[in-house]
């Protein structure tokens, strides 16, 4: 009955609850341009403010960026830390903008009403469902329901360049029983998720050189190397014809999908013809004998990202190219090891560089997959929490991306994260015309309460 009364507290409050995620959303906290600083810190003070609303012990701790902002509160029960952003996308191209994207407005929309404004659902409209759950939850009940630990970041937008070291020196001040992370979506407008499969990143650039200078191909052409050839034919090679990336060991450390999990993602009526419709494609490609969720959720991944060579301009000329230049990146599941297949990659890419051509390699960054533990109780707990509050039952679900984040607390704090977010595949993060459905923003309010209690 008690959670009831937190829920109609949230129904009653919405207006409110809205107007303060405007308030929110009017200050322009942009991290990657130095201009928006001041702004920056303003939303960490306005957070701040809010959370000691709340009764949450709250400041904001400098670091050579952005501040961080933690704040605490209870001291009996189990602890959860709730982690989310302050940080916004640059609103870059201005002229495709409805209206001013620091002037939120609550518009009509062809699903209901939306929050319009940059930030909406990355990340303020998210990380305000949270707040306002804790803030129903201390209305009805005085007090919170277990110990909390806010998180907020203002540079998540920007790479987190001062995260990795305030997470070292902070680490026992912030250390908690699990994670909740709103930064994620919804599997689509009826079916909520939990996103428990992240896949890791690595990146890489090749650059080959042949001749010392680009040559004219009818005087050189057939007796000199052509670099270009070199490189193409290596990518090639990079993939069997069954669409297994060829490079040694390679797939050590990929797991096969738990059938639990298999049979949640067979029951979420995913359409992969309408999914490669709506980029103008048809038939599935990667891996033979795997589903398309699967490969874009739970299979590890070699994609060519670039290939520059030659003469590109406009018109034609006929030149044979000194350099030619690649940039690939793999997409990382289980236990992957990025350093091991970095240096795997570059064995093979160097085995198939002829004499008179060099190659060298340019880093571009790593990060291993993360996979969270949904045999822990906590996580059945929250998808039936959230099954009960949307139309169809939650689903444990993969990402494509990836979400350092989530990484970074397991490998530091040594604790698991449950990614649950309420946005939608519309809602334009990072481009023109942001929006956050009313729907999401309410629904992910009563959600998080449903999970407050589930857990506590």
């Amino acid at each position: 009955m008690t959670l009831e009364k937190v829920l109609s507290t949230i129904d009653d409050n919405l207006p409110a609850a809205t107007e303060r995620l405007m308030e929110l959303l009017r200050i322009p906290s942009i991290s990657t341009d130095p201009a928006f600083h001041d702004a920056c810190e303003a939303a960490a003070d306005w957070l701040v403010k809010d959370l000691a609303s709340l009764g949450v012990e709250a400041r904001k701790y400098p670091t050579p960026g952005k501040s961080m902002v933690v704040g605490h509160v209870g001291d009996s029960g189990p602890h959860l830390m709730f982690y989310g952003h302050y940080d916004v996308q640059p609103v870059d191209p201005l002229d495709l903008w409805e209206r001013d994207p620091f002037d939120p407005e609550v518009q009509d929309g062809p699903d209901g009403p939306v929050i319009r404004g940059r930030g909406a659902a990355d990340d303020k409209g998210q990380l305000m469902t949270f707040v306002e759950a804790c803030r129903a939850w201390k209305a009805v009940h005085g007090s919170l329901p277990c110990r909390l630990t806010f998180f907020f970041e203002g540079e998540e937008e920007s790479g987190s360049p001062s995260l990795i070291p305030f997470l070292k020196e902070h680490a026992d001040m912030l250390r908690a029983d699990l994670c909740l992370i709103c930064d994620t979506g919804l599997f689509d407008a009826q079916t909520p998720a939990i996103t428990t499969m992240l896949r890791g990143l690595l990146g890489e650039e090749i650059i080959i050189t042949g001749p010392n200078k680009d040559l004219h191909s009818g005087l050189f052409g057939g007796a000199a190397i052509n670099p270009v050839h070199v490189l193409t034919r290596i990518l090639a090679g990079l993939r069997d014809e069954m669409g297994r990336i060829t490079v040694p060991g390679f797939y050590d450390g990929v797991p096969e999908l738990p059938k639990d999990i298999q049979a949640q993602w067979e029951q979420l009526g995913f359409d992969a013809a309408e999914f490669l419709g709506s980029v103008g494609l048809s038939v599935p490609a990667g891996e033979a004998g795997r589903s398309a969720l699967e490969m874009v959720w739970s299979r590890p991944t070699c994609e060519i990202n670039g290939i520059i060579g030659g003469y590109t301009g406009d018109g034609f000329k006929t030149v044979l190219p000194s350099k030619a230049r690649a940039k690939v990146s793999f997409r990382l599941v289980g236990t992957q090891d990025p350093h091991a297949l970095r240096k795997a990659f570059r064995e093979q890419v160097r085995a198939g560089v002829p004499a008179d051509c060099t190659v060298e390699f340019k880093e571009h960054g790593n990060a291993p997959a993360s996979v969270m533990p949904t045999d822990d109780p906590a996580f059945e707990k929250a998808r039936l929490a959230l099954s009960d509050e949307w139309p169809r039952p939650a689903a444990f679900i993969g990402s494509g991306g990836s979400i350092p984040i989530a990484g970074y607390f397991q490998d530091i704090l040594g604790v698991d994260s449950m990614l649950i977010g309420f946005g939608l595949d519309d809602d334009q993060i990072h481009s023109p015309n942001e929006k956050y459905n009313m729907s999401s923003f309410h629904k992910g309010t009563r959600s998080w309460a449903r999970i407050l209690a589930a857990l506590t």
